[in-house]
Protein backbone atom coordinates (compact mmCIF):
# COMPACT_ATOMS: atom_id res chain seq x y z
CA UNK A 1 0.00 0.00 0.00
CA UNK A 2 2.66 2.47 0.98
CA UNK A 3 4.95 1.67 -1.94
CA UNK A 4 2.05 2.72 -4.16
CA UNK A 5 1.98 6.12 -2.45
CA UNK A 6 5.72 6.57 -2.90
CA UNK A 7 5.37 5.80 -6.62
CA UNK A 8 2.52 8.30 -6.76
CA UNK A 9 4.71 11.10 -5.43
CA UNK A 10 7.30 10.35 -8.12
CA UNK A 11 4.61 11.16 -10.66
CA UNK A 12 3.61 14.36 -8.86
CA UNK A 13 7.17 15.47 -8.10
CA UNK A 14 10.61 13.99 -8.14
CA UNK A 15 11.16 12.31 -4.78
CA UNK A 16 14.89 13.02 -4.76
CA UNK A 17 14.35 16.77 -5.26
CA UNK A 18 11.80 16.88 -2.43
CA UNK A 19 14.17 15.00 -0.13
CA UNK A 20 17.10 17.26 -0.99
CA UNK A 21 15.17 20.48 -0.36
CA UNK A 22 13.73 19.05 2.87
CA UNK A 23 17.30 18.91 4.21
CA UNK A 24 17.38 22.73 3.93
CA UNK A 25 13.82 23.74 4.80
CA UNK A 26 11.18 22.58 7.26
CA UNK A 27 8.37 23.81 4.99
CA UNK A 28 8.30 24.92 1.38
CA UNK A 29 6.31 25.14 -1.84
CA UNK A 30 7.74 23.50 -4.93
CA UNK A 31 6.48 24.59 -8.36
CA UNK A 32 7.39 22.60 -11.48
CA UNK A 33 7.89 24.68 -14.62
CA UNK A 34 7.61 21.60 -16.84
CA UNK A 35 4.05 21.01 -15.65
CA UNK A 36 3.13 24.67 -16.16
CA UNK A 37 4.49 24.72 -19.70
CA UNK A 38 2.77 21.44 -20.51
CA UNK A 39 -0.59 22.75 -19.27
CA UNK A 40 -0.27 25.84 -21.44
CA UNK A 41 0.78 23.75 -24.43
CA UNK A 42 -2.38 21.64 -24.13
CA UNK A 43 -4.58 24.73 -23.90
CA UNK A 44 -3.03 26.18 -27.03
CA UNK A 45 -3.39 22.86 -28.83
CA UNK A 46 -7.13 22.60 -28.17
CA UNK A 47 -7.99 26.33 -28.34
CA UNK A 48 -5.86 27.67 -31.20
CA UNK A 49 -8.03 30.78 -31.77
CA UNK A 50 -8.43 31.80 -28.14
CA UNK A 51 -6.19 34.24 -26.28
CA UNK A 52 -5.44 33.17 -22.72
CA UNK A 53 -4.86 35.46 -19.77
CA UNK A 54 -3.01 34.20 -16.70
CA UNK A 55 -4.87 34.97 -13.46
CA UNK A 56 -2.06 36.40 -11.35
CA UNK A 57 -4.05 36.09 -8.13
CA UNK A 58 -3.71 32.29 -8.32
CA UNK A 59 0.03 32.36 -7.86
CA UNK A 60 2.04 35.58 -8.04
CA UNK A 61 5.48 34.00 -7.56
CA UNK A 62 7.82 35.92 -9.91
CA UNK A 63 9.32 32.77 -11.42
CA UNK A 64 5.86 31.37 -12.10
CA UNK A 65 4.70 34.65 -13.66
CA UNK A 66 7.76 34.91 -15.88
CA UNK A 67 7.40 31.30 -17.01
CA UNK A 68 3.73 31.74 -17.91
CA UNK A 69 4.25 35.02 -19.76
CA UNK A 70 7.17 33.49 -21.68
CA UNK A 71 4.57 31.15 -23.23
CA UNK A 72 2.71 34.15 -24.69
CA UNK A 73 -0.17 34.47 -22.21
CA UNK A 74 -1.50 37.87 -21.22
CA UNK A 75 -2.26 39.01 -17.69
CA UNK A 76 -5.53 38.99 -15.77
CA UNK A 77 -4.79 41.44 -12.96
CA UNK A 78 -7.09 41.86 -9.96
CA UNK A 79 -5.30 44.80 -8.34
CA UNK A 80 -2.96 47.66 -9.12
CA UNK A 81 -0.23 45.61 -7.43
CA UNK A 82 -0.80 42.77 -9.89
CA UNK A 83 -0.62 45.25 -12.76
CA UNK A 84 2.79 46.31 -11.45
CA UNK A 85 3.88 42.68 -11.28
CA UNK A 86 2.83 42.14 -14.90
CA UNK A 87 4.66 45.28 -16.03
CA UNK A 88 7.76 44.21 -14.12
CA UNK A 89 7.59 40.87 -15.95
CA UNK A 90 7.69 42.68 -19.29
CA UNK A 91 4.02 42.66 -20.29
CA UNK A 92 2.79 45.43 -22.57
CA UNK A 93 -0.33 47.46 -21.81
CA UNK A 94 -2.42 45.72 -24.47
CA UNK A 95 -1.85 42.35 -22.76
CA UNK A 96 -2.69 43.41 -19.18
CA UNK A 97 -6.40 43.48 -18.26
CA UNK A 98 -7.18 44.97 -14.87
CA UNK A 99 -10.57 43.84 -13.59
CA UNK A 100 -11.62 44.33 -9.97
CA UNK A 101 -14.49 45.79 -7.98
CA UNK A 102 -13.96 48.96 -5.99
CA UNK A 103 -10.98 50.50 -7.77
CA UNK A 104 -9.90 53.73 -6.12
CA UNK A 105 -8.99 56.86 -8.01
CA UNK A 106 -5.37 56.12 -7.15
CA UNK A 107 -5.74 52.62 -8.62
CA UNK A 108 -7.15 54.09 -11.83
CA UNK A 109 -4.60 56.88 -12.18
CA UNK A 110 -1.64 54.61 -11.48
CA UNK A 111 -2.67 51.96 -14.05
CA UNK A 112 -4.63 53.63 -16.84
CA UNK A 113 -1.53 54.04 -19.00
CA UNK A 114 -0.03 50.61 -18.27
CA UNK A 115 -3.09 48.32 -18.41
CA UNK A 116 -6.49 47.97 -20.03
CA UNK A 117 -9.01 48.93 -17.37
CA UNK A 118 -12.15 46.79 -17.04
CA UNK A 119 -14.72 49.00 -15.35
CA UNK A 120 -16.85 47.24 -12.75
CA UNK A 121 -19.53 49.92 -12.30
CA UNK A 122 -20.95 53.10 -13.80
CA UNK A 123 -19.40 55.06 -10.95
CA UNK A 124 -16.01 53.65 -11.87
CA UNK A 125 -16.50 54.74 -15.47
CA UNK A 126 -17.13 58.25 -14.18
CA UNK A 127 -13.86 58.11 -12.24
CA UNK A 128 -12.02 56.94 -15.35
CA UNK A 129 -13.57 59.80 -17.34
CA UNK A 130 -12.42 62.30 -14.71
CA UNK A 131 -8.86 60.93 -14.68
CA UNK A 132 -8.66 60.72 -18.48
CA UNK A 133 -9.96 64.26 -18.97
CA UNK A 134 -7.44 65.55 -16.43
CA UNK A 135 -4.63 63.99 -18.50
CA UNK A 136 -6.19 64.98 -21.83
CA UNK A 137 -6.48 61.32 -22.89
CA UNK A 138 -9.09 59.18 -24.58
CA UNK A 139 -8.98 55.87 -22.74
CA UNK A 140 -10.16 52.59 -24.23
CA UNK A 141 -11.73 50.40 -21.55
CA UNK A 142 -13.73 47.25 -21.15
CA UNK A 143 -16.76 46.84 -18.91
CA UNK A 144 -17.61 43.86 -16.77
CA UNK A 145 -21.22 42.80 -17.29
CA UNK A 146 -23.37 40.82 -14.87
CA UNK A 147 -25.50 39.07 -17.51
CA UNK A 148 -29.14 38.04 -17.64
CA UNK A 149 -28.05 34.43 -17.25
CA UNK A 150 -26.21 32.50 -14.57
CA UNK A 151 -23.91 29.54 -14.94
CA UNK A 152 -26.75 27.09 -14.43
CA UNK A 153 -29.91 29.03 -15.33
CA UNK A 154 -31.28 31.33 -17.99
CA UNK A 155 -31.76 34.13 -15.51
CA UNK A 156 -29.45 36.63 -13.91
CA UNK A 157 -28.32 36.66 -10.30
CA UNK A 158 -27.37 39.55 -8.03
CA UNK A 159 -23.62 40.03 -7.77
CA UNK A 160 -21.10 42.43 -6.35
CA UNK A 161 -19.24 42.12 -9.65
CA UNK A 162 -20.05 43.94 -12.85
CA UNK A 163 -22.89 46.05 -14.22
CA UNK A 164 -26.27 44.37 -14.66
CA UNK A 165 -26.87 43.64 -18.33
CA UNK A 166 -29.80 46.00 -18.91
CA UNK A 167 -27.99 48.85 -17.16
CA UNK A 168 -24.84 48.13 -19.17
CA UNK A 169 -26.69 48.11 -22.50
CA UNK A 170 -28.47 51.35 -21.62
CA UNK A 171 -25.15 52.97 -20.74
CA UNK A 172 -23.55 51.78 -23.98
CA UNK A 173 -26.44 53.25 -25.98
CA UNK A 174 -26.34 56.58 -24.16
CA UNK A 175 -22.68 57.04 -23.21
CA UNK A 176 -21.68 60.67 -23.41
CA UNK A 177 -18.26 60.41 -21.81
CA UNK A 178 -15.91 61.95 -24.41
CA UNK A 179 -12.70 60.62 -22.82
CA UNK A 180 -13.84 57.01 -22.45
CA UNK A 181 -14.36 54.55 -25.27
CA UNK A 182 -15.66 51.03 -24.54
CA UNK A 183 -13.94 48.44 -26.74
CA UNK A 184 -14.54 45.19 -24.86
CA UNK A 185 -16.73 43.27 -22.45
CA UNK A 186 -15.84 40.92 -19.64
CA UNK A 187 -18.00 38.25 -17.99
CA UNK A 188 -16.96 35.89 -15.23
CA UNK A 189 -19.47 33.84 -13.22
CA UNK A 190 -17.75 30.77 -11.83
CA UNK A 191 -14.43 29.07 -11.12
CA UNK A 192 -13.40 25.42 -10.80
CA UNK A 193 -15.92 23.84 -13.16
CA UNK A 194 -15.29 20.28 -14.34
CA UNK A 195 -18.49 19.78 -16.34
CA UNK A 196 -17.43 20.16 -19.98
CA UNK A 197 -20.97 20.61 -21.32
CA UNK A 198 -21.87 23.29 -18.77
CA UNK A 199 -18.68 25.20 -19.45
CA UNK A 200 -19.18 25.09 -23.23
CA UNK A 201 -22.74 26.40 -22.83
CA UNK A 202 -21.52 29.22 -20.60
CA UNK A 203 -18.97 30.39 -23.18
CA UNK A 204 -21.66 30.30 -25.89
CA UNK A 205 -23.92 32.42 -23.67
CA UNK A 206 -21.17 35.01 -23.28
CA UNK A 207 -20.73 35.18 -27.05
CA UNK A 208 -24.50 35.61 -27.42
CA UNK A 209 -24.29 38.54 -24.98
CA UNK A 210 -21.56 40.03 -27.18
CA UNK A 211 -23.94 39.71 -30.14
CA UNK A 212 -26.58 41.69 -28.24
CA UNK A 213 -24.03 44.38 -27.39
CA UNK A 214 -23.06 44.70 -31.05
CA UNK A 215 -26.65 44.73 -32.33
CA UNK A 216 -28.38 47.07 -29.88
CA UNK A 217 -25.60 49.60 -29.30
CA UNK A 218 -23.15 51.56 -31.43
CA UNK A 219 -20.18 49.95 -29.67
CA UNK A 220 -17.64 48.24 -31.89
CA UNK A 221 -16.05 45.53 -29.76
CA UNK A 222 -12.40 44.63 -30.10
CA UNK A 223 -12.49 41.74 -27.63
CA UNK A 224 -14.75 39.53 -25.54
CA UNK A 225 -13.25 38.25 -22.30
CA UNK A 226 -15.29 35.17 -21.41
CA UNK A 227 -13.77 34.83 -17.95
CA UNK A 228 -12.43 31.66 -16.40
CA UNK A 229 -14.19 28.49 -15.30
CA UNK A 230 -11.78 25.73 -16.26
CA UNK A 231 -11.24 23.62 -13.16
CA UNK A 232 -8.70 21.00 -12.18
CA UNK A 233 -9.30 17.63 -10.50
CA UNK A 234 -8.69 17.93 -6.77
CA UNK A 235 -10.21 14.79 -5.26
CA UNK A 236 -9.06 11.39 -6.45
CA UNK A 237 -12.58 10.73 -7.79
CA UNK A 238 -12.65 13.96 -9.87
CA UNK A 239 -12.56 13.62 -13.64
CA UNK A 240 -10.45 16.16 -15.49
CA UNK A 241 -12.04 18.42 -18.07
CA UNK A 242 -12.18 16.97 -21.57
CA UNK A 243 -10.11 19.73 -23.18
CA UNK A 244 -10.44 18.25 -26.65
CA UNK A 245 -14.24 18.24 -26.48
CA UNK A 246 -14.42 21.66 -24.82
CA UNK A 247 -11.99 23.13 -27.31
CA UNK A 248 -14.01 21.84 -30.26
CA UNK A 249 -17.21 23.37 -28.86
CA UNK A 250 -15.64 26.73 -28.03
CA UNK A 251 -13.75 27.00 -31.32
CA UNK A 252 -16.93 26.25 -33.28
CA UNK A 253 -18.89 28.87 -31.30
CA UNK A 254 -16.18 31.49 -31.83
CA UNK A 255 -16.03 30.69 -35.56
CA UNK A 256 -19.80 31.23 -35.87
CA UNK A 257 -19.52 34.49 -33.94
CA UNK A 258 -16.72 35.76 -36.17
CA UNK A 259 -18.78 35.09 -39.28
CA UNK A 260 -21.00 37.94 -38.07
CA UNK A 261 -18.33 40.02 -36.36
CA UNK A 262 -14.92 39.31 -37.89
CA UNK A 263 -11.80 40.37 -36.07
CA UNK A 264 -13.18 40.36 -32.52
CA UNK A 265 -10.73 38.63 -30.19
CA UNK A 266 -12.01 35.96 -27.81
CA UNK A 267 -10.25 35.54 -24.46
CA UNK A 268 -10.40 33.08 -21.59
CA UNK A 269 -8.78 33.54 -18.20
CA UNK A 270 -6.86 30.46 -17.11
CA UNK A 271 -7.79 30.68 -13.45
CA UNK A 272 -5.93 27.92 -11.61
CA UNK A 273 -5.85 25.64 -14.64
CA UNK A 274 -2.22 26.09 -15.69
CA UNK A 275 -0.62 26.16 -12.22
CA UNK A 276 -2.88 24.35 -9.76
CA UNK A 277 -1.49 20.86 -10.34
CA UNK A 278 2.06 22.15 -10.81
CA UNK A 279 2.78 22.72 -7.13
CA UNK A 280 3.08 20.75 -3.91
CA UNK A 281 3.49 21.91 -0.34
CA UNK A 282 6.09 20.11 1.73
CA UNK A 283 6.18 20.17 5.52
CA UNK A 284 8.12 18.30 8.14
CA UNK A 285 7.16 16.35 11.26
CA UNK A 286 8.20 18.42 14.27
CA UNK A 287 6.77 16.15 16.97
CA UNK A 288 4.42 13.24 17.61
CA UNK A 289 2.35 12.48 20.65
CA UNK A 290 -0.44 10.23 21.85
CA UNK A 291 -3.28 11.70 23.90
CA UNK A 292 -6.12 9.51 25.18
CA UNK A 293 -5.30 6.91 22.52
CA UNK A 294 -5.28 9.45 19.66
CA UNK A 295 -2.02 9.98 17.77
CA UNK A 296 -1.12 13.51 16.71
CA UNK A 297 1.53 14.27 14.10
CA UNK A 298 2.64 17.87 14.59
CA UNK A 299 3.81 19.52 11.37
CA UNK A 300 5.52 22.80 10.55
CA UNK A 301 3.49 25.67 9.07
CA UNK A 302 0.17 24.09 8.19
CA UNK A 303 -2.71 26.54 8.65
CA UNK A 304 -0.28 29.46 8.41
CA UNK A 305 1.67 27.93 5.51
CA UNK A 306 -1.07 26.35 3.35
CA UNK A 307 -4.47 27.26 4.73
CA UNK A 308 -6.79 25.46 2.31
CA UNK A 309 -6.43 21.94 3.80
CA UNK A 310 -7.19 23.41 7.24
CA UNK A 311 -10.28 25.13 5.88
CA UNK A 312 -11.43 21.89 4.27
CA UNK A 313 -11.05 20.14 7.62
CA UNK A 314 -12.94 22.94 9.38
CA UNK A 315 -15.82 22.83 6.88
CA UNK A 316 -16.08 19.06 7.27
CA UNK A 317 -16.31 19.42 11.04
CA UNK A 318 -19.14 21.93 10.84
CA UNK A 319 -20.91 19.97 8.13
CA UNK A 320 -20.69 16.76 10.17
CA UNK A 321 -20.73 14.60 7.08
CA UNK A 322 -24.44 15.11 6.34
CA UNK A 323 -23.82 15.78 2.67
CA UNK A 324 -21.13 17.17 0.44
CA UNK A 325 -20.84 20.91 1.13
CA UNK A 326 -20.73 23.30 -1.81
CA UNK A 327 -17.42 24.81 -2.76
CA UNK A 328 -16.66 28.42 -2.00
CA UNK A 329 -13.78 29.36 -4.25
CA UNK A 330 -10.98 29.97 -3.87
CA UNK A 331 -11.01 29.21 -0.14
CA UNK A 332 -12.77 25.85 -0.25
CA UNK A 333 -13.22 23.31 -3.03
CA UNK A 334 -14.13 20.10 -1.21
CA UNK A 335 -13.39 18.10 1.91
CA UNK A 336 -11.20 15.67 -0.06
CA UNK A 337 -9.36 18.18 -2.23
CA UNK A 338 -5.86 17.25 -1.10
CA UNK A 339 -3.78 14.13 -0.78
CA UNK A 340 -1.26 13.72 2.03
CA UNK A 341 1.75 11.71 0.96
CA UNK A 342 4.88 10.58 2.74
CA UNK A 343 8.30 9.61 1.46
CA UNK A 344 8.58 6.87 4.06
CA UNK A 345 7.44 3.29 3.89
CA UNK A 346 7.17 2.06 7.44
CA UNK A 347 4.99 -0.60 8.95
CA UNK A 348 2.72 -0.94 10.75
CA UNK A 349 0.43 1.81 9.50
CA UNK A 350 -1.34 3.99 12.05
CA UNK A 351 -4.36 6.25 12.22
CA UNK A 352 -3.36 9.84 12.95
CA UNK A 353 -4.46 13.46 13.00
CA UNK A 354 -2.17 15.80 11.06
CA UNK A 355 -1.96 19.07 12.96
CA UNK A 356 0.21 22.18 12.95
CA UNK A 357 2.47 23.92 15.43
CA UNK A 358 0.28 27.02 15.96
CA UNK A 359 -1.33 27.84 19.30
CA UNK A 360 -4.88 27.27 18.05
CA UNK A 361 -7.01 24.14 18.09
CA UNK A 362 -8.16 24.84 14.51
CA UNK A 363 -4.67 24.18 13.14
CA UNK A 364 -5.67 20.76 11.76
CA UNK A 365 -5.24 19.60 8.16
CA UNK A 366 -6.43 15.98 8.32
CA UNK A 367 -8.18 13.76 10.87
CA UNK A 368 -8.28 9.97 11.21
CA UNK A 369 -5.89 9.54 8.31
CA UNK A 370 -4.15 6.18 7.88
CA UNK A 371 -0.46 6.67 7.14
CA UNK A 372 2.80 4.81 7.65
CA UNK A 373 4.37 5.55 11.01
CA UNK A 374 5.90 9.03 10.93
CA UNK A 375 8.81 10.13 13.11
CA UNK A 376 10.27 13.56 13.82
CA UNK A 377 12.03 14.87 10.73
CA UNK A 378 9.91 12.91 8.26
CA UNK A 379 8.35 14.72 5.33
CA UNK A 380 4.66 15.08 4.40
CA UNK A 381 3.76 16.30 0.92
CA UNK A 382 0.39 17.96 0.17
CA UNK A 383 -0.87 18.02 -3.40
CA UNK A 384 -2.71 20.68 -5.43
CA UNK A 385 -0.65 23.54 -4.02
CA UNK A 386 0.15 25.42 -7.21
CA UNK A 387 -2.78 27.86 -7.02
CA UNK A 388 -4.55 29.74 -4.22
CA UNK A 389 -2.05 28.40 -1.71
CA UNK A 390 0.80 30.70 -0.68
CA UNK A 391 -1.21 33.73 -1.82
CA UNK A 392 -4.08 32.91 0.57
CA UNK A 393 -2.31 31.69 3.66
CA UNK A 394 -1.99 33.86 6.81
CA UNK A 395 1.79 33.69 6.93
CA UNK A 396 2.05 36.50 9.50
CA UNK A 397 0.08 34.58 12.12
CA UNK A 398 2.18 33.77 15.21
CA UNK A 399 5.31 35.32 13.65
CA UNK A 400 6.64 31.98 12.46
CA UNK A 401 9.47 31.58 9.98
CA UNK A 402 7.59 31.55 6.71
CA UNK A 403 7.64 28.86 4.05
CA UNK A 404 10.01 29.23 1.12
CA UNK A 405 8.72 29.12 -2.46
CA UNK A 406 10.93 27.01 -4.70
CA UNK A 407 10.77 26.85 -8.49
CA UNK A 408 11.98 23.83 -10.41
CA UNK A 409 12.78 25.17 -13.86
CA UNK A 410 12.79 23.25 -17.11
CA UNK A 411 16.55 22.73 -16.86
CA UNK A 412 16.08 20.84 -13.59
CA UNK A 413 17.51 23.58 -11.37
CA UNK A 414 15.78 24.74 -8.20
CA UNK A 415 15.64 28.47 -7.46
CA UNK A 416 14.00 30.09 -4.47
CA UNK A 417 11.79 33.07 -3.78
CA UNK A 418 11.10 33.65 -0.09
CA UNK A 419 8.19 35.65 1.26
CA UNK A 420 10.46 37.72 3.50
CA UNK A 421 13.95 37.41 4.96
CA UNK A 422 14.31 34.59 7.44
CA UNK A 423 13.50 35.43 11.03
CA UNK A 424 17.10 35.32 12.20
CA UNK A 425 18.11 37.69 9.39
CA UNK A 426 15.33 40.16 10.17
CA UNK A 427 16.40 40.26 13.81
CA UNK A 428 20.12 40.68 13.14
CA UNK A 429 21.57 43.94 14.31
CA UNK A 430 18.75 44.65 16.77
CA UNK A 431 19.47 45.42 20.38
CA UNK A 432 18.73 42.51 22.76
Amino acid sequence: MWSKKVRQIKVIFDKEIVEEQAKRYDSFYLYDERKIVDSIRRLKQHFPNIEFLYSIKCNSNPYVINSVFAQGLGADAASAGEVRKAVAAGQKKEKIYYSAAGKSMEDIESTMESAVLIADSIEEIKRIQFAAKHRNLVVEIGIRINPNFSFYKNEGMPSKFGIDEEEALAFLRENRFPNVRVTGIHVHLRSQELNTELLARYYENVLELARRVQKVTDVSLDYVNMGAGMGIPYAVKDRALNLKELGQSVEAAVARFREEFPGIRAMIETGRHVVGKAGVYVTKVMDRKVSHAKTYIILKNTLNGFIRPSLACLVERYWQGQQSPEGSEPLFTGTDAFQFLTLRERKPAERVDLVGNLCTATDIIAENLVMPRLECGDVVVITNAGAYAAVLSPVQFSTQIRPIELFLNEDGNVVEESFTPKLEESLSGQEP
